[in-house]
């Protein structure tokens, strides 16, 4: 991966260019030390000037894009080196013109929202304005020149750098200030990335670093012969723009570089304020000689079983068939914006179309206009698009299947990534953006009622990032996802809205479902984990462990990321290099023929591999789908003597009692269980069964309203109490005592 540069053969400024940005994704603007606004296009590099601002010599820039849910006017904001900043709307008429500060404005940046905007400049001062150019509040009052402020993506933090210094203040009241050295000199440039909570910095030591927002540093780059002068996330997190003398260097997000491009034959001079466009896919420069620096990203590569594609062009894919070794050439008529390939399809998306491409029919795409794509998903059966409007959901025919909607959703949409949305064989998840503690779960089967009314996974613990499994659909259908304190839990995607929350990991950074079966695969720190039983083994602290294993990363280097877990293929890539592991193949089998019905192939495969995790696979397969024969032997195989115990105890029980005891041990679904023994008329054994869980209200409450055994739950309430030296506090089980009392006592008068 790699920027093909374009450069303008003589340069159209005669001093430094201090500002540039993006209007939309094929309109930039920059401006000069002269004050003139210069707008070009990108595809032919022509230019024209629209304004020219007297006695304002400006010092950054930066335009409100209109985006959904937010304000629909585009607006550019601009900073001068006497205090001020003006406000132009698209025709350059100023709309407004504020005296901010008492020294230069180094950086003015509009919120998220376009609500409103920061300052900061050389007195040392953060101010926020209204959109409108009221004050708002005075964040920062310090000594000493501030060189650059972000917000962070969601505008409640403002990350500012003074001197060697980087400084986190976050707006809420009562918050406290986070500060730390982050270079050796005087930092140049920050970028808050949209999708993740990591800063980049860059710096007059020619490094520049990767941090979270604790101060930790997580990259640190080899030094440059000059200093970083501008850095720049992508607008989807996942690139890095690195600028310098004569420089420009294509990263990876964790800070290891893809490409350097040094402008040796026709030197540029130092880069500044390198800016991505909206779509992520072209970057744009001006230096201290005069040029404008056009870039675009290409040989950007996916690999999917025997099939790669690759961009060679702004409007060129290669596809390769390895196995057959076939290529062809797939040429577009717009600029190419997203794409994925998966499931035996490339969906691509240009300026104002998508295609999707059969791999058995690779000339003949099925074409929708869609426009201003943001996010592509693929999955087994539809894939997903978003765009700046909603969420749609499309078969591989090209047909609109949902449209999925929830409160606020069309406020939120333009807030989702790959870390907040994911799609699987008949179900969706998005997790909330104003409520980060929700996650909203749709129903794609066609008729659902989930389709229009969404149910809620809600959690204690701010939600980050979160994926549905990819291969099953029905009761084996799985969230995992990770929160704030970086644990892992997983729930079950059921028809009920009653999800129970189960903790399976700990310290994760990532995690990824197996394309293949119900396996998933998690990044630590130092190591990566594997659990080939999580949905069935969730419920057991000591069968989730059983089924899981763990493996060191040290041997892979620093800055590891998750990149596909295609069947039984586990892929990372780290400093620019992908490395591969293969998950246990026999648990990956006994998956599949599981779901098949092959239950004597599978216990097979156990009594030849007579490993334990191949015999805790078996038992939680079988205990979910309630073959306690299987499971008796899988579970006395693992050694796990008090499950044996609880299975012999099962096996006497008749059917209706055996489905009630496995939704216990397969949940804890107690109401389920519970519905289970009601609906067949099995009184005593739902008043014997509640009391055995200790739940004694709806025990009495069963009893009293069939007039059976309410005797038997007071003196088992009372063996209870006795046994923990305690005495009854119940109201309920007071008046029944007292009534029982009362009636013993006439029928002994009697």
């Amino acid at each position: 991966m790699k920027f093909k540069i374009y450069l303008n053969k003589e340069a159209i400024y005669k001093s430094t260019i201090t500002c540039v940005g993006w209007s939309s994704n094929n309109e930039v603007y920059s401006c000069g030390d002269d004050c003139q606004i210069v707008k070009w296009t990108t595809s032919s590099r022509e230019f024209v000037q629209v304004a020219k601002i007297p006695d304002f010599v400006p010092s950054d820039f930066n335009w409100l894009i209109a985006k959904s849910g937010g304000k629909s006017n585009e607006n550019l904001l601009i900073s001068s080196t006497d205090g001020r900043f003006i406000i132009l709307n698209k025709g350059a008429r100023v709309e407004r013109s504020i005296s901010a500060h008492n020294a230069a404005i180094t950086s003015c940046r509009w919120s998220s929202d376009g609500s409103g905007l920061l300052t900061a400049g050389e007195d040392g001062i953060i101010k926020i304005f209204s959109r409108a150019g009221m004050l708002r509040s005075t964040v920062i009052q310090n000594e000493g020149l501030i060189v650059c402020a972000r917000w962070s993506p969601n505008s409640l933090t403002i990350a500012y750098c003074q001197g060697n210094a980087i400084a986190l203040k976050p707006l809420a009241a009562n918050s406290k200030l986070i500060k730390w050295q982050a270079h050796d000199g005087l930092v140049l440039a920050l970028s808050w990335s949209p999708e993740s909570e990591h800063i980049a910095s860059a710096g007059e030591d020619t490094r520049y670093k990767i941090w979270d927002t604790q101060g930790t540093n997580l990259y640190t780059s080899a030094p440059d012969d000059y200093p970083i002068t501008t850095i720049d996330f992508s607008p989807d997190g996942n690139l890095l723009a690195v600028g310098g003398f004569n420089m420009l260097k294509l990263c990876h997000s964790s800070g290891w570089s893809h490409n350097v491009t040094r402008f040796e034959d026709k030197p540029v001079g130092s880069l500044m304020n390198v800016s991505w466009s909206p779509d992520g896919t072209q970057i744009l420069s001006g230096s201290s000689s005069g040029n404008i620096v056009f870039g675009h990203v290409v040989e950007r590569e996916i690999i999917y079983k025997n099939l790669k594609a690759m961009i060679t062009g702004r409007r060129v894919i290669v596809m390769k068939d390895i196995v057959n070794n076939t290529t062809d050439t797939l040429d577009f008529s717009d600029r190419i914006i997203k794409w994925e390939l998966g499931y035996g399809h490339l969906v691509v998306s240009t300026a104002n179309q998508l295609h999707i491409f059969n791999e058995n029919y690779i000339n003949t795409p099925i074409i929708i206009e869609r426009a201003d794509v943001r996010i592509i998903l693929l999955a087994k059966k539809n894939f997903l698009v978003v765009d700046n409007a909603s969420i749609w959901i499309y078969t591989y025919t090209g047909r609109l299947h949902l449209n999925p909607r929830y409160s606020g959703s069309q406020a939120q949409v333009f807030h989702l990534t790959h870390q907040t949305i994911s799609l699987g064989v008949d179900v969706l998840a998005v997790r909330d953006f104003s409520d980060q503690t929700i996650v909203h779960i749709f129903d794609l089967l066609p008729g659902a009622s989930r389709q229009e009314d969404a149910y809620q996974v809600k959690h204690k613990q701010l939600i980050t990032d979160i994926s549905v499994n990819r291969a099953s659909s029905g009761d084996d259908q799985y969230l995992t996802f990770i929160d704030s304190n970086r644990d892992l839990y997983l729930t079950s995607i059921r028809s009920g809205s009653d999800y129970n929350l189960h903790k399976i990991g700990t310290q994760l950074t990532s995690v990824m479902w197996s394309s293949e079966c119900n396996v998933l695969v998690g990044l630590h720190d130092s190591c990566y984990s594997i659990w080939y039983c999580p949905g069935e083994a969730c419920t057991d602290p000591s069968l989730i462990a059983l089924t899981t294993l763990s493996y060191d990363t040290t041997e892979f280097g620093r800055n590891i990321s998750l990149v596909n877990f295609d069947g039984l293929t586990i892929t990372f890539c780290a400093s620019g290099s992908n490395f591969t592991v293969t998950a246990k193949i026999y648990c990956i089998l006994i998956h599949k023929l599981v779901s098949e019905n092959q239950w004597a192939k599978a216990l097979k495969i156990c009594r030849m591999g007579q490993s334990t995790l191949l015999w805790a696979c078996l038992a939680a397969l079988s205990s979910k789908r309630n073959q306690l024969d299987i499971s008796e032997e899988a579970y006395s195989s693992a050694l796990q003597i008090d499950k044996v115990d609880y299975m012999n105890f099962v096996k006497d029980l008749n059917e209706n009692e055996q489905m009630a005891e496995n939704a216990i041990m397969n949940g804890a679904r107690v109401e389920e269980a519970e519905t289970i023994l009601l609906h067949n008329r099995k009184i005593a054994e739902a008043i014997q069964f509640c009391i055995r869980l200790h739940r004694w209200n709806r025990a009495l409450e069963i009893a009293d309203k069939n007039s059976i055994d309410v005797k038997l739950v007071l003196d088992e309430r009372v063996k209870y109490l006795t046994a923990l030296q305690k005495t009854e506090t119940d109201n309920d089980f007071i008046k029944n005592n007292a009534k029982f009392s009362s009636a013993r006592n006439e029928s002994s008068e009697l």
